[in-house]
This record gives C-alpha cells, structure tokens and sequence, in this order.
C-alpha cells in the first residue's frame, strides 16, 4: 500500500528538526586569564598541577611576547604593553600602549570585547581584575574613542582602597585581592557564564620584582595556580551541566630578566619567552611547531566565537588562529634598492593554493582611516615567496597583506 507523503507534513518536520539542532548546539563561551610575570622556565619549578591538568586537555605552548626582536614591531616586554597586545591583536606599533602610564592608548585598533559587542551587543562580558586601569584604560570603558563600551560584569579596583588592603611592603594585599578576584570569577561564571570574560591576576609580578628567582616567587606561582584551578573548575562545572563549550586560555604578559630574575622590560630571551595554556586538543600545524605569540589569541577567540571581523580590522591583526588549520603563516618584507618588493613566508606544507598580495603606502587606519590597497598579483602559496616591482609614489611605509582562504597576513616596510 503508498501512503501519500503531505508537503505541509514534511515542512514541519525539517522545520521541527532544524530547530532543534540549534538549539542543541553548544554555546561558546570563552575566559582567558593572564597571570603576571611568569618566564617559561619558571613553569618547571614550580608546582602547577592546574596548568598540567588544562595541558592535558589542551595544549601548554611555547609562546613571546615583544614583537620583532630589532623590527618595527619591537614591543617592550612590560605588563600593560603585553596585556594591550593580547586586548588587541597587535604589537606596539599599532596599538600604541609602550608603558604602564597607558599615556595615549590607539583605539583605532579594537580590543576583543570592541569586537565581540560590535556583533553580539546583547551577549555579556566580564573583567574580573588586581588592575582598574586595564578596564578603565586598555579596554577604555565609556570613552567616545572606543564608542562608549560598557563591560556588563566587572570586578576590580580593590588596589585603590588603602583602607582595605594597606599596602604592605611585602605586596600581601595585593595576594589577597588576587584571591577575591578569582573567587569572584569562578563563583560568577558558575552562576552566571558571561560570554566573554578576561581574569587578571598580578601577585608573582610583585614577588619577581621584589626577590627575583627562587623558592618565593616559585611559590607565588604555585599559589595563582590553585586561583586558576577555582576557574577552571568553574568552566568544568558548566560545560557538565549546561552542555556549554568553553575555550579556556591562561598566559602571561612578559618574562624575567636573566641574570636573576627581578625586573623585565627588555628582548633577552629570558623576557620575551612565554607561554599559553589552552584547553583545546584540536591545536593547528602552526602551534605544534612554533612559539606562538601572544598576538595570537584574540584571532584564535574570534574564530572560536564566529565572529564577523571587519576586513579593514583583519588585515591589521599581527596573530593568527591557534586553533583553524592555517597554509601559510611569518608574512616578512623587504624593498630592494631597485624598488623591488620581496615576500616570504613559512608553509605547513606543500600546497597549490594561491593567495593575493596587496600593498598600500598610506596608513591611515592609524588615525581612523582607510588605506587603499593595490592588487600587486597572485602568489603560489607553496613556494613562499613573491616579488614585484613596485611603481608606486616613495613613501616612509608600505603596508603590505597577503590574503589567503583562512584570512591575511601583514607586514609593513617603514624607513623611519
């Protein structure tokens, strides 16, 4: 017997299963903490069960801050410097932030939380910080250069109430504030999980400064390990019972000087050799095989999240994905005497793909402009390398991207 298959019937039903697809897709969320002042070799002495238990989820990478050692990217190895760095995707150059002062932060170039509201303004963010200024300054809350963001959720300040937290010459407020900071974060995402949320934890840079290495600074990271574990539980704890997708990222902002470990600010190895913690298995080519930087992040959180970034904004972005398979990545330039562009870039691979190089020689993205690009030709992604002879005006940059099916990657000549 043929039963008759009515259309309505069937509509209803795609309809009916479609939607609940959706609806049973994981949310994403995400919370990247970064704890203050902790070089890599440190990690190995001291206890960090944590940090091991979200490496054994994820991945611990070799990570640097500090841009282009001797380039136009060289960026201080100090704290408000590597924060911005993480906040925006970019080295100092472009984001302008060369001290802790944070005299004339550029936010031409948008945090991730700018980013992150300009898509999803009714999604929720939080701060939960040792530090005010990284809200009120690097994120720049309610200022019309960064058009009036406001964080739905934050929690910070507590450094500036003296009669609190006396500050003692031994930095134990600043230890305590560290524990209400975390406690906070972990108890308000268990209850509330914020899309978006940055933890800043500053204890084990007060105690570098102050003994350099040995046993009381190991110990103050052993103690901000146990602050992140109340996180990362946390994090644990919704992904159990809510069916969430948490990306869970810890890092720091610099390393220590060599020669005993107190202060920082330089390019030794010793202070831009870091790390990322991240509880994603899935880690491309790219982060398996090189010290990423920190200027990864923030693209490795907007693919996370499908994020719509503007392409003005993508072809100023300094990282790539940790996460997204990646063909090409290390864009470098150089102009011959004959005005000759030479480009090259490492692979993961062999591949036939073919990207397009642009070049402008304007950068008005810095004061909120456009650059225009030109069309230079297409490039075998495989080879690595691409030259042309440039026929535009002299000028004391060029900004060039080369575009490719995963995103861009960009470089500048300058001649200051």
């Amino acid at each position: 017997m043929k039963f008759l298959k009515n259309p309505v019937i069937i509509l209803i039903s795609l309809l009916s299963c479609n939607a609940f697809a959706q609806k049973n897709i994981p949310q994403k969320k995400v919370v990247f903490i970064i704890v203050d002042g902790i070089a890599e070799d440190m990690l190995n002495k001291a206890d960090i069960p944590n940090l091991n238990r979200i490496k054994k989820d994820g991945a611990l990478l070799k990570a640097y801050v500090g841009g282009e050692k001797g380039g136009y990217s060289e960026t201080p190895t100090i704290s408000a410097v590597g924060y911005n760095s993480l906040l925006t995707g970019t080295w100092v150059n472009k984001h302008n932030v060369f001290d802790n002062d944070i005299k004339d932060p550029n936010y031409s170039y948008p945090t991730i939380f700018r980013l992150f509201k300009d898509q999803f303004p009714n999604k929720k963010t939080a701060v939960f910080s040792t530090w005010e200024d990284n809200r009120t300054k690097l994120i720049g809350e309610n200022l019309d250069a960064t058009r009036k963001i406001k964080m739905d959720f934050f929690y910070d300040g507590m450094e500036k109430d003296t009669l609190h937290f006396p500050h003692d010459k031994q930095s134990g407020y600043i230890r305590k504030i560290d524990s209400l900071v975390a406690g906070k974060a972990a108890s308000y995402i268990k209850e509330n999980a914020p899309d978006l949320s940055w933890v800043y934890l500053e204890f084990t840079d007060d105690m570098g400064h102050r003994h350099g290495d040995g046993d009381i600074l190991y110990k103050a990271i052993s103690y901000e390990d146990r602050l992140i574990g109340k996180i990362y539980d946390a994090v644990k704890e919704r992904e159990a019972k809510h069916g969430e997708d948490w990306l869970f990222v810890v890092t720091t902002d610099h390393g220590r000087s060599a020669s005993n470990g107190k202060g920082h600010g330089g390019q030794s190895d010793r202070e831009r050799n870091t790390w990322i913690a991240i509880n994603k298995p899935t880690i491309n080519t790219y982060a398996k095989n090189n010290r990423v930087g920190v200027t990864d992040i923030l693209p490795t959180i907007t693919d996370f999240m499908s994020l719509s970034v503007p392409e003005i904004f993508q072809q100023e972005i300094d990282g790539i994905d940790l996460l997204k398979n990646r063909t090409a990545y290390q864009l470098k330039a150089s102009l011959t005497s004959d005005k000759t562009l030479e480009l090259t870039w490492k692979t993961m691979g062999p591949s036939k793909e073919l990207g397009e190089v642009y070049i402008t020689d304007t950068n008005n993205f810095k004061t909120g402009g456009k650059d225009l690009y030109q069309l230079l030709g297409q490039a075998n992604l495989g080879s690595g390398k691409f030259s042309s002879t440039l026929k535009i005006n002299n000028s004391n940059i060029y900004k060039i991207v080369l575009k490719t099916k995963e995103g861009f990657l960009n470089t500048w000549i300058t001649t200051k």
